[in-house]
């Protein structure tokens, strides 16, 4: 098969895609068939800009030949270690490159392959953590509503965005939503943190009200809501949320599965907004996207409130076959130094005023609702069609794809973060092509 393939020779059937609409897809099916820099090539051969790096991934840009090379080099020294009771030292070697750029105290790193099996070890974690430290009544789990955190069965039970939940009729006990942070009404239009809704974290104090602190573990936010089309949090609204966990002894964990790798100007939303949480998720950037991997990064206090016991004792019973998978750690150290040889865990400071400037301009096109940035984070929200909600969004997403811009389609936001190699000519093409779209089909 050459790489630039005639679109109808693909045959679409046996592949059940996720978090697709199948059959509308497959009708008018949109393939890439390579990528390099800051750009995928269809299969009829037409440049499309990466305005979304991947899914949040992609954050070095595509192609990158020192991953390539490391993961080759890998395969044929040592293609599989385990971990259970084994171990190779790049697994150990990756954990502490993450530690030395992890926020201060979140250096204790047990590895998974996904944001979803991060999120889920972690709530674990949590669970296992509160009964070490003699609080086994704490066994509630707090998520937020319109939260994503994966779709593990931990995940979408503190996840809060209505169609991940409402297929799957069994959910987790015990577990809670404070309320989202999305107020058109008062935030529309924002540049960067919006300046209503920090109180919104006094929600917490509702739950503890109505279900006790002593029941409850954890709480775990996404610092910027991503697949639910980009949410700045107010300000103000995580250092709240963080006073209010330690006034009740609830742990807090950050999911930056999207946030994480210098999403947002800094190595984590916790450095950028200056709140440490107890536990981060991380997942994504952490490879480039090139080999699954993930990583939850672990506060001393918890790591060692397990260490305890007698010394053969097993102390957290979990664990994945392919956790610190010796080709995943190849690619990881090979990604960590593309973003410290590039400065590109920093980068996104230095393109974020354009980014927003870029993302404003689109202010006053028609049925514009609102527009949301932070770091090279951003969303456009359009208004819904008379009982068609999602449609405008959808004809918007394929309309741009089709005039070279790819981007992420949630309901009927547009959710836009490139690659940290983007370059301001390249935010120019992503706004022009997508303000011409709004023209066309909003």
């Amino acid at each position: 098969m050459t790489i630039h393939q005639i679109p109808n020779t693909v045959k679409l059937e046996s592949f059940w895609m996720p978090f697709t609409a199948n059959r509308q897809f497959k009708a008018e099916p949109r393939l890439f068939a390579s990528a390099s820099g800051m750009h995928y090539t269809t299969i009829d051969g037409r440049k499309v800009i990466d305005g979304s790096a991947g899914l949040w991934c992609v954050n070095a840009g595509h192609g990158r030949k020192e991953i390539a090379a490391a993961v080759e080099r890998q395969l044929m020294n040592l293609d599989f270690a385990p971990s259970f009771n084994m171990g190779h030292p790049l697994a150990f070697d990756f954990a502490e490159r993450l530690a030395e750029i992890a926020p201060t105290g979140l250096d204790r790193i047990f590895f998974t392959n996904s944001g979803s099996e991060s999120v889920d070890t972690a709530l674990k974690i949590a669970l296992a953590y509160q009964r070490a430290a003699g609080q086994p009544t704490r066994t509630r789990l707090i998520g937020r509503e319109r939260g994503y955190h994966g779709v593990g069965f931990g995940g979408m039970s503190v996840g809060g965005m209505v169609n991940n939940r409402r297929a799957f009729a069994t959910h987790l006990p015990g577990v809670d939503h404070i309320s989202h942070t999305h107020d058109l009404a008062r935030n529309a239009f924002a540049k960067g943190q919006p300046e209503h809704g920090a109180e919104l974290a006094d929600d917490v104090e509702r739950l503890v009200a109505l279900h006790g602190a002593e029941t409850i573990a954890a709480v775990i936010v996404e610092p910027v809501p991503g697949s639910t089309a980009v949410l700045p949090p107010p300000k103000n609204y995580l250092q709240r949320l963080r006073t209010l966990c330690d006034k009740h002894g609830i742990l807090l964990i950050f999911d930056e599965v999207i946030t994480g790798f210098g999403r947002l100007g800094a190595p984590f939303a916790a450095n950028y907004f200056g709140v440490t949480p107890d536990m981060m998720t991380t997942a994504k950037g952490i490879t480039n996207g090139t080999v699954p991997c993930g990583a939850v990064f672990a506060s001393r206090k918890i790591h060692d409130t397990l260490m305890t016991g007698p010394q053969a004792q097993i102390e957290l019973f979990h664990g994945y076959t392919y956790s610190a998978h010796p080709v995943a750690c190849a690619a990881g150290i090979a990604t960590l130094d593309i973003y410290k040889d590039e400065g590109l865990l920093t980068r996104g400071a230095s393109m974020a005023d354009y980014w927003e400037q870029g993302l404003h301009s689109l202010k006053g096109l028609p049925n514009m609702i609102d527009i949301r940035n932070v770091g090279l984070m951003g969303a456009i929200e359009v208004a819904p069609r008379k009982d068609a909600p999602a449609a405008r969004g959808y004809d918007l997403m394929v309309d741009c794809f089709n005039n070279g811009l790819y981007l992420r389609q949630s309901g009927d936001s547009l959710a836009v973060s490139p690659p940290l190699i983007v370059e301001k000519s390249h935010i120019d093409e992503m706004v022009s092509i997508l303000g011409d779209a709004i023209k066309r089909v909003a």
